[in-house]
């Protein structure tokens, strides 16, 4: 494995972490630990995207960090 599957591992799993914690109840979607490994992970999701120059996910996972440190900021 290369270092942007590396990056990409790391920043799904804290995708993944957040959700879990989210669906069983554990944290709420406004919590900020929630929006702190959304803007984490997809932010590694990101830069592994634009390390192998997968732009969908550049753009997606751009969007998801803003929608994510928006709400993180006013906290």
């Amino acid at each position: 494995m290369g270092l942007s599957d590396w990056i990409a591992t790391l920043g799904v799993t804290l995708l993944l972490v957040a959700f879990a914690l989210n669906v069983t109840k554990k944290i709420s979607a406004t919590n900020k630990w929630y929006l702190l490994l959304n803007v984490i992970g997809a932010g590694l999701a990101g830069i592994s995207s634009y390390m192998i120059g997968f732009w969908p996910f550049v753009i997606l996972e751009s969007v998801w960090v803003i929608a994510s440190l928006i709400p993180l900021l006013k906290k």
